[in-house]
């Protein structure tokens, strides 16, 4: 099938067609629409709206808070869906803790309320109206035990019920909530107005991009050399991305229908949160001797130049596998010594040679986690992952 892909990025958007994929550095004094068909406009017009397909994470995705009765399970499992849903959150509660918890003050697109399994006694109460009323939120969705449906329903103004996400064996039941999600996420994209007109040149429906590397992943090994369990790091403008494995999951009780769990770094992007990304390497008790390692100073964070891009895309890297490892805890813990291969994608792939990114990990495995060997890392340099994840969404 003839057929044109684009992707908008925070800060890139990158055009397959005819066999070939172009990234473009965005311009942000015009909106996205009339910066593609500046850039792009002799391309597009050789393909009719059905034969356009796009893309994008460039809305920033929508925000969610979740509630839940267990970190273990409700929490976990409602974490899990939104992630791989292509959702961002903002945080989540337990809530035995929701008295003393502060609501948030941005606005929320999405509030998760999770918890039990349908045979369980009531959970939910008059606390958790009345921490609703200091929260600013769009949508609410309950997906919950049987028995707090009735007061969640009547209590609640505008709530979505839906099928409870834990079954009766505490594994996670995830195709009611993620379709729900997913449906949110394009109603988002259809709001924004510079999304909005690019269904001037589509008529099909615009996708996150995480939602579109998520479908890739069964299909990897006709793409590449890759052993399970495997990492993939998509490093990006605003956020950083990883997709992995579960086999990877540290106490895991969680079985997805995939058999891939998604992670979100909103602070680890190397131009829209380029400063939380060089505040989080400061404070990291490690990186100024990887800084010496990679034979560069402190100063190199300050400066803004291809050499300080490519530092910090390291540094990147390393923050993700150290947050994820055993020797921090505020995220999932990933059994990183099992892990056989590391793939990256995204804009890093267009910056970082092979010997950037040998160094980089050769470093962390070593200093790390004491190993001498390191996985086999294989990097996508052509976005042959997003073209896989559009034609598994869009069919081949």
């Amino acid at each position: 099938m003839k057929r044109l892909q684009i992707d908008i990025g925070s800060t890139y958007f990158k055009v397959s067609a005819n066999g070939e994929t172009n990234q473009y550095f965005r311009d942000f004094d015009i909106d996205i629409y009339d910066d593609v068909l500046n850039k792009c406009g002799d391309i597009i017009k050789d393909f009719s709206k059905e034969e356009t397909f796009i893309c994008s994470s460039a809305n920033g995705g929508l925000s969610t808070l979740i509630i839940g009765i267990s970190s273990l399970f409700s929490i976990k499992y409602a974490t899990n869906i939104a992630f791989n849903s292509g959702i961002n959150i903002i945080d989540t509660i337990l809530y035995s803790k929701i008295k003393e918890t502060q609501a948030p003050k941005d606005i929320i697109d999405v509030v998760i309320v999770a918890g039990g399994i349908d045979e369980v006694k009531p959970k939910y109460d008059d606390r958790l109206l009345e921490y609703l009323k200091g929260v600013n939120y769009q949508n609410i969705v309950y997906v919950g035990n049987r028995v707090d449906k009735e007061f969640v329903e009547e209590s609640i103004k505008d709530i979505v019920i839906l099928p409870n996400i834990i079954d009766n064996k505490l594994q996670v039941l995830e195709e009611h909530l993620k379709e729900y999600l997913t449906n949110l996420y394009q109603a988002d994209i259809v709001g924004k107005e510079d999304i909005k007109k690019l269904y001037n040149i589509t008529s099909n429906q615009i996708y996150s991009t995480p939602y579109v590397v998520n479908n890739a992943l069964p299909r990897l090994n006709s793409l590449f050399e890759i052993t399970d369990p495997f990492l993939l790091i998509d490093i990006g403008g605003a956020t950083t991305d990883i997709h992995y494995s579960t086999d990877l999951i540290e106490n895991k009780n969680i079985l997805t229908q995939s058999g891939y769990d998604r992670l979100v770094f909103k602070k680890l992007g190397v131009f829209k949160s380029r400063e939380s990304l060089v505040f989080g390497a400061k404070s990291n008790e490690f990186v100024y001797e990887l800084l010496d390692y990679l034979g560069v100073n402190e100063n190199i964070l300050e400066e803004y130049s291809d050499k300080a891009t490519v530092t910090l895309m390291q540094l990147a890297i390393f923050l993700v596998l150290y947050q994820v490892s055993k020797s921090h805890n505020d995220y999932v813990t990933l059994k990183l010594e099992i892990l056989n291969s590391i793939v990256l994608t995204g804009g890093i792939s267009k910056v970082l040679s092979d010997e950037d990114i040998d160094r980089i990990i050769r470093f962390f495995y070593k200093k790390i986690l004491n190993f001498r060997e390191i996985p086999t890392i294989i990097t996508d340099r052509e976005y042959e992952i997003w073209t896989l994840g559009m034609e598994e969404i869009h069919g081949k």
